[in-house]
């Protein structure tokens, strides 16, 4: 049984599109019939000044950490500081690197395997300290990752790729058929066909599958984005009557960046 913790880096994948994600689905990657959680940090920003005098705010804030909280995080936050230059501009920093990076290290010894949500770069080092000690390490981002971050980790998922991590908006068609998030896995530009690669929950373990698509159902203007290896693209799965109710991809559009 592999022994995990899952560390976030909250206000990266906030800002980097993962703003709104299931925390309980993080939970749920951790446990399953291989692996238990042990521990759950999760790194955010609080501006300290607003929520003494912001009644709004501060219920949002805590409503927020709450949430946390009951799907078994513990929240390790960083006020955020104030500082203004010779010319009187005020810029804030929070920044909870140092923190999480610490505590990954000192746990690190009870551990097997991490999940780490980031896409910093500066997390590079603290990925490799990791492996050395013996730990596997997974990382999980959204926009932006770091390209030296994505190749260093033992593995590396787009958040988008993560069923239910980011929900998608109207997740069902009219048919009751369920819209997910794939990448292309390859693609004939000649013919017009490729298979996307996108994955499944299935007792809490990613499964990779593939699933056949054509141009003629996508929505999309050009083919050159089918070429671009790292697009992320939404559809949904059908089984085509006309076909041998062969499971095709269907109403294919890009993933709305931003």
């Amino acid at each position: 049984m592999l022994k995990t913790a899952i560390y976030v880096d909250a206000e990266n994948i906030k800002m980097s599109g993962g703003y709104g994600m299931r925390y309980d689905v993080l939970v749920d990657l951790a446990n399953n019939t291989n692996s238990v959680m042990l521990r759950a940090n999760c790194y955010l920003a609080e501006d300290h000044e607003r929520t003494q005098r912001d009644a709004e705010y501060r219920q949002k804030v805590y409503s927020y950490h709450n949430i946390l909280r009951q799907c078994g995080f513990k929240i390790i936050k960083k006020y955020v500081r104030r500082f203004k230059d010779e010319d009187g501009n005020i810029t804030t920093k929070a920044n909870a690197d140092m923190d999480l990076a610490i505590d990954a290290l000192l746990q690190a010894r009870n551990l097997d395997r991490i999940i780490l949500l980031t896409g910093d770069g500066d997390f590079l080092r603290l990925i490799i300290a990791l492996q050395n000690m013996g730990c596997r390490v997974e990382v999980i981002g959204f926009h932006n990752v770091n390209k030296e971050l994505r190749e260093v980790a033992d593995s590396y998922i787009s958040g988008f790729l993560v069923p239910g991590l980011l929900p998608i908006a109207g997740s069902y068609g009219e048919n009751g058929d369920k819209w997910q998030r794939g990448t292309v896995a390859n693609f004939n530009q000649d013919r017009g066909f490729g298979f996307f690669r996108y994955y499944r929950l299935l007792n809490n373990v990613l499964q990779p599958e593939t699933v056949f698509f054509h141009l003629s159902k996508s929505t999309l203007a050009s083919d050159h984005f089918f070429q671009e290896p790292h697009r992320i693209f939404e559809f949904r799965v059908v089984e085509n009557p006309a076909n041998n109710n062969r499971s095709e991809a269907w109403d294919i559009r890009l993933l709305k960046e931003g």
